[in-house]
């Protein structure tokens, strides 16, 4: 990493004087920050404990402002990190090498909600959980909900491709995506697709945006595709006596036909921690090790509750405790809530790192017993939850009493060794979190050669300056 940065700094141009004024005249002041506190704000996002401080914040508000700044910025050889509200945990909006921090948090408006085709055109700046508000009111659906939903902006989605519990049934962010404005690193402008719902006109640079980590381009306008909104749901708290149960009980829920909305998968710790950190009250036996969070929805409320007879027909196939169905919304408030929390919580606990692993659903138990193992074999605990029914399973590794030298120098080995057994099972080292700079040094566990032979070639054709988001997804 210091090679890669020393050769950085090599290359790029520090910001002068100049760079100021041109962007104060092209901004404004008060759009631009180099003071001490702004370049800490943008120095970091929710990445373990890591802080990359920019040169210069800028915070733009229209397509021809971001084009200008990518224009001079590619002319002149500074680099750009795009950030929004700096919820990731890839290290994806992370300013490495300085330059500048092109935050779009400006870029906030529901632009336009059309019920007639079920569209809404947005900006990148937009929070997720505000898109969802707003369009609810016209009965109307946005499923993709990160736990970060009600700070996350819709930008940072499509950057990291986000999902969250309902992608189970109804897909991630790359689903919804119709149509994108994009500023390419040089400073033009371009759409991506079209506003409909079949396009087969070349090749799909929409679906090339989402998931790119914005190292290809700047998303400033977003054409999503709505659902009808589902109107019922009920919730579902299924206590376990085994991890490993609990994770074979996940197959068989699809195996048995049913599709749940969500199925969340929580180990005892992590609701444990999560009790300690919130205000959540919930009753568990001693013996419980874990728990599946099943969501059903719909707009039969008397369909829900037979699907909930079967998910109960089939839990108890595993040696389940007694299940606690939440039907009102203050029971299932609080059970989201907990689960939502999850995160926050263990990281308040301990000095961790969060690995991303994805499996088929069937090798989930698989995948959580060999996590254990290894833990055993290097030292490390480690705190599991996540989105089981897509098999997406969180891995929480946590410090506690290793030694710092076991802990700087051993653990890539550790988690190198949970990416293989993630590959052996037929998964990969990210399900929705992204790759940025935490976890491309594992890139090679799960792709060949030749794939990320062509994988730069595609950075490299979008941005030969190199100039946008350098670090991030391959060295």
């Amino acid at each position: 990493m210091a090679n890669l940065i020393k050769f950085a700094y090599m290359k790029y141009k520090k910001i002068n004087f100049d760079d100021i004024s041109f962007f104060n005249n092209l901004l404004g002041n008060e759009f631009v920050y180099s003071d001490d506190s702004s370049r800490a704000k943008y120095s970091h996002d929710e990445t373990e404990d890591l802080k990359y401080f920019p040169e210069l914040v800028l915070t733009p508000n229209n397509t021809n402002e971001v084009s200008k700044i990518l224009d001079y910025c590619n002319s002149n050889l500074i680099p750009i990190t795009p950030c929004g509200a700096r919820t990731g945990l890839s290290g994806g909006s992370l300013p490495l090498f300085g330059g500048v921090a092109l935050s779009l948090e400006r870029f906030n408006s529901i632009i336009k909600i059309d019920e007639r085709n079920l569209q809404v055109t947005v900006e990148p700046g937009v929070i997720n959980q505000e898109l969802r508000d707003a369009v609810e009111k016209k009965n109307l659906f946005y499923p993709p909900d990160p736990a970060s939903k009600g700070s996350c902006t819709l930008g940072g989605n499509l950057a990291e491709n986000a999902g969250g519990p309902k992608a189970l049934k109804y897909g991630v962010t790359k689903d919804y995506v119709l149509n994108l404005e994009v500023v390419l690193p040089n400073g033009e402008i371009i759409w991506t697709g079209a506003n409909v719902l079949k396009n087969s006109t070349g090749y799909n640079l929409t679906q090339l945006f989402v998931g790119s980590e914005g190292t290809l381009g700047i998303i400033t306008k977003i054409v999503f595709k709505l659902i009808p909104l589902p109107t019922k749901d009920i919730s579902l708290l299924v206590p376990f006596n085994s991890s490993e149960k609990a994770c074979e009980a996940v197959s068989a829920v699809f195996r048995a036909g049913i599709t749940p909305s969500a199925l969340e998968f929580i180990e005892r710790d992590a609701i444990d921690w999560t009790k300690k950190y919130s205000d959540i009250e919930l009753n568990i036996d001693d013996d419980v090790k874990a728990h599946l969070l099943v969501e059903v929805d719909g707009n039969d409320l008397e369909r829900l509750y037979k699907e909930c007879e079967h998910i109960f027909e089939v839990m108890q196939g595993f040696d389940c405790g007694e299940i606690l169905l939440a039907d009102s919304e203050i029971q299932k408030n609080s059970l989201w809530k907990l689960r939502r929390s999850v995160g926050e919580a263990v990281k308040s606990n301990s000095i961790y790192k969060e690995e991303d692993t994805v499996v088929p659903r069937a090798e989930l138990a698989k995948l959580l017993k060999g996590v254990k193992d290894i833990g055993k074999a290097y030292g490390f605990k480690s705190v599991c939850y996540g989105h089981a029914g897509d098999g997406n399973l969180h891995v929480n590794i946590i410090k506690g009493n290793m030694s710092d030298n076991d802990w700087n120098l051993k653990l890539s080995s550790g988690i190198r060794e949970i990416f293989k057994l993630t590959k052996k099972l037929g998964g990969t080292i990210s399900g929705e979190h992204g790759i940025g700079l935490v976890q491309k040094e594992y890139m090679d566990i799960v792709l060949s050669k030749k794939n990320i032979e062509l994988q730069k070639g595609i950075k490299q054709l979008f941005d030969p300056s190199y100039i946008l988001n350098p670090g991030k997804i391959f060295s």
